[in-house]
């Protein structure tokens, strides 16, 4: 398999060189030639356990890597020790599915994917010598988990640019309670719009980024989208096998648009799923698309769902690139206006803006509603991210096919969502965080400019 860029300004690359580029050398993002189909192995593919599902997903698309050396890597991040109690469990709810995707190290689903992708790293660096020094940006749940995929490892450093402010307390505790030589955390006076507008823009500077070796860990790393395509297959396998349904519904809550366009992977690789059920909360540039067409930057809101408190959804593109035709020129052409303009608008096609998706959002009210309902008629705490997906489900009906609802965090990790939904801010507990109050933290803050985050760099690695 050869990876290719959606701007279309570098050769086919091999796997290994699409884990270290990160963001694409022409500021595009790095995406498979082709997608490969397993409709026919979806019988023997259910009957497989995680890890060895995700040996078969993976080794589709992880070609030059030796099948022995992939199988190590994969059986390494999903063992009993990092996910305790599963990596992708299913839990009936009343009406729903909640695939459970929060037992890592950091109680979020980025666990999943950067769990491999540190281990991914680690395995090129071994063989290929040389140092990676990653640049992230974070909405809050991804730069906790790079943190731990990442920390202590020969080789690597990690630099982590979370809003100052805008993330939640024990979200930043996470990050910033991690001590290890190699990781370096960055409150940026700014939203999360403008950390990824740095990182993307220091990572467009070819000259720093080979100097430096800059890596990235976003989901504008190719590894980090297809270690999610793994628990789609994993949680519409549970739930057939639990209901007999021949499809099923996926509700996703989504703000940079990575973990939905995974599940859009799946369904094109021939999983079958007849809708994905796109969620956002008050921030809903990508619902307005998926409703209208018209992607078009708005005011960013301040919501109890802090990771989805964005308006410009990096892995988009990729996205649009497939939705145009696969046309490199036509993609460039308008993100650059979307760049100059803020907006961009696409034509409908047949039977709506693209039949895969049903679309909507959740404001605070409706999370708090849900989240009080689930806990007080079933027993089960939903985070207000999961809320989310859930409202989002309700809204485009449930019935005549099963539906999953993803959970993205633990609700340990935003506990006034959950006093403010039950009264009880006790009932969101868990040990790891209970743990994190007593711990020693550094970070530095900085403005959110480009140039004093590229200094930062400088002065820590040295010229």
């Amino acid at each position: 398999m050869k990876y290719i860029s959606t701007r279309g300004g570098i050769s086919p690359i091999e796997f290994q060189d699409a884990v270290m580029m990160g963001l694409a050398d022409d500021g595009g993002l790095v995406i498979p030639e082709s997608i490969p189909c397993v409709a026919g192995r979806l019988a023997e593919l259910a009957r497989l356990s995680y890890p060895e599902l995700a040996y078969e997903i993976l080794h589709l698309f992880a070609t030059d890597i030796p099948q022995k050396d992939l199988h190590d890597i994969v059986t390494r991040t999903y063992n009993p020790q990092a996910f305790e109690g599963g990596v992708a469990p299913v839990v009936p709810v009343g009406d729903v599915f909640i695939q459970e995707l929060w037992h890592g190290p950091t109680l979020a689903f980025k666990d999943v994917a950067l769990q491999l992708l540190g281990n991914l790293f680690e395995y090129v660096l071994a063989h290929r010598g040389g140092r990676l020094n990653i640049l992230g940006a974070t909405s809050g749940d991804t730069g906790s988990a790079a943190i731990y995929g990442v920390r202590g490892k020969a080789g690597i450093n990690i630099f982590i640019m979370h809003p100052a402010g805008r993330v939640s307390p024990i979200q930043e505790r996470q990050m910033t309670s991690v001590l290890d030589g190699n990781v370096h955390n960055i409150a940026v006076d700014g939203s999360f719009d403008d950390c990824q507008n740095i990182m993307k823009t220091l990572s467009a500077d070819l000259d720093f980024k080979r100097k430096y070796s800059l890596g990235a860990v976003n989901s504008v790393n190719w590894a980090r989208v297809l270690a999610q395509v793994v628990y789609y297959f994993s949680g519409v396998f549970d739930v057939q096998r639990a209901t007999g349904a021949k499809t099923v519904r996926i509700a996703v809550p989504t703000g940079n648009f990575g973990d939905v366009l995974a599940g859009w992977y799946a369904v094109k690789m021939g999983l079958p799923v007849s809708k994905l059920i796109l969620a956002t909360n008050e921030n809903d540039i990508l619902a307005r698309f998926f409703n209208t067409g018209r992607y078009s930057i708005g005011k960013v809101f301040q919501t109890l769902s802090p990771s989805m408190d964005i308006q410009v959804a990096s892995n988009f593109e990729r996205y649009l690139y497939y939705r145009l035709g696969s046309d490199a020129v036509k993609l460039k052409n308008i993100m650059d206006e979307f760049a100059q303009k803020g907006s961009l608008s696409v034509l409908p096609a047949d039977g709506g803006i693209d039949g895969d998706f049903i679309s909507s959002s959740a404001n605070c009210g409706q999370v708090i509603e849900v989240i009080r309902r689930h806990f007080e008629r079933y027993g089960y705490l939903l985070d207000p991210h999961t809320a989310c997906g859930v409202v989002a489900a309700e809204k485009s009906g449930i019935g005549g096919e099963p539906v999953i609802c993803l959970a993205t965090a633990h609700p340990a990790k935003f506990p006034a969502a959950i006093a403010e939904a039950t009264g009880d801010a006790s009932l969101a507990t868990h040990p790891r965080i209970e743990k994190l109050m007593d711990m020693e933290t550094r970070c530095v803050k900085l403005p959110g400019d480009r140039q004093a985050v590229r200094r930062f760099i400088i002065e820590t690695l040295g010229e």
